[in-house]
């Protein structure tokens, strides 16, 4: 047998057993967000039609469609993607990340939504800064993660630093203000760096630091202590600074066991404020019932659990980019989520949080179905690696 001969030999072999995962996706993964992506499009159109077949809530729908056919595009670009890229990117992407959250604090160029300074115009359509931002930021987490493993396992200030750009952008954020979508952030980045290997002292050390100065930034503000106080007794204030949280009560409450009925919502017609965003939930809650609430919420817990085992597979592949950027995002999004639900379900202080993949809201919806295109992206390198392994 020639030398050719022998060469060609593992080619043949190893071809088809790549081939045969090139385009693998996760099943659950995909299934999972498609129907939290099909149920929130029903409970926006639900929400936004409140007179049938008027032509304004018509044009809501379909701009939360165009805004789910654009991030499904952005999701099949990243697919197509090598994670690679994106790690040796990371600074990069630290830097776009603090560039567009301080262009929204420029006057002239950020634009301002109920006394916030979250917004970029693009011609006719704004770009929420913080929500491409924030993945940015857990892009460069997670590849310094991997360039710094072992000063991370070892020593505080291998936490310190990472940290210290993350709380840069936490203060970018709470300047606009984003309160809510900084807390988020911190909890994510934290999490990704002790799954990473951070000793779990510097973790707890850090958490408990964080978690003072989150307390302390609350109790300064006196729109942000209103909110408490509202939150620990919003019948007190049920016309003030309770509103929101005791007609989204109202809403869930009204819904018993299985809803009023699609579309039938008393709640969303004038009474519960940014029904179509931050209080979606409650609307679904009323009209589809605890039935409808709890099998949103298994969802949701189907989704996070499957990122979490996406990372660990990535891990044990020996991928610990994707395992990181994988768990971050998973984290990211179960996080968001269940803090919308518990703001919702009024056992959580009211945050300005979207319901991932639910919610109205263009920048959010493209920023999630994107990232969800790094998970798939993730699962699809894993089952290479495992295929190139399984043939040597």
């Amino acid at each position: 047998m020639s030398s050719d001969t022998v060469i060609a030999a593992p080619r043949r072999r190893l071809a088809p057993a790549v081939s045969r995962v090139e385009g693998q996706v996760d099943g659950v993964l995909l299934g999972t967000l498609l129907a939290l992506l099909g149920i929130g499009l029903v409970m926006v159109a639900s929400t936004s039609l409140t007179v049938l077949g008027a032509g304004g809530g018509w044009r809501d729908w379909l701009h939360q469609l165009s805004f789910a056919v654009l991030g499904g595009v952005a999701a099949v670009v990243l697919y197509n993607t090598p994670l690679e890229l994106f790690e040796r990117l990371r600074y990069v992407a630290l830097g776009l990340a603090l560039l567009l959250l301080a262009a929204v604090l420029v006057p002239g160029v950020g634009h301002s939504i109920n006394g916030s300074a979250r917004w970029l115009g693009l011609g006719p359509f704004t770009l929420q800064a913080s929500e491409p931002a924030r993945v940015l930021v857990l892009v460069y987490v997670a590849g310094y993660a991997v360039q710094h493993q072992e000063s991370l396992a070892r020593s505080f200030l291998g936490l310190i630093r990472p940290v210290a750009m993350v709380a840069l952008v936490g203060l970018m954020l709470v300047a606009e203000p984003d309160f809510g979508g900084t807390i988020v952030l911190f909890i994510t980045a934290i999490g990704v760096l002790f799954f990473a290997g951070a000793r779990k002292r510097d973790t707890l050390i850090l958490g408990l630091f964080f978690g003072g100065a989150a307390i302390a930034l609350a109790v300064s503000s006196p729109y942000r202590l209103e909110r408490l106080t509202a939150f620990v007794n919003p019948w007190a204030s049920a016309q003030g600074s309770g509103f929101q949280l005791t007609q989204a009560l109202i809403a869930v409450g009204h819904g018993g066991v299985f809803g009023v009925g699609l579309g039938q919502s008393v709640e969303k017609l004038a009474w519960l404020p940014e029904a179509q965003s931050d209080f979606l939930f409650s609307v679904l809650a009323e009209e589809l019932g605890l039935a409808g609430v709890f099998s949103v919420i298994l969802l949701y817990l189907v989704f996070t659990l499957r990122t979490l085992k996406i990372a660990r597979r990535a891990l044990a592949a020996n991928l610990p980019f994707a395992a990181n950027l994988a768990f971050a995002i998973g984290l990211l999004l179960g996080v968001q989520a269940f803090v919308n639900i518990g703001v919702n379900l009024g056992v959580l202080p009211t945050k300005g949080l979207t319901l991932p993949f639910m919610s109205a809201g263009g920048s959010s919806l493209v920023v999630d179905l994107a990232a969800c295109g790094l998970l798939l992206r993730a699962v699809r390198e894993v089952a290479l690696s495992t295929a190139r392994g399984a043939s040597r």
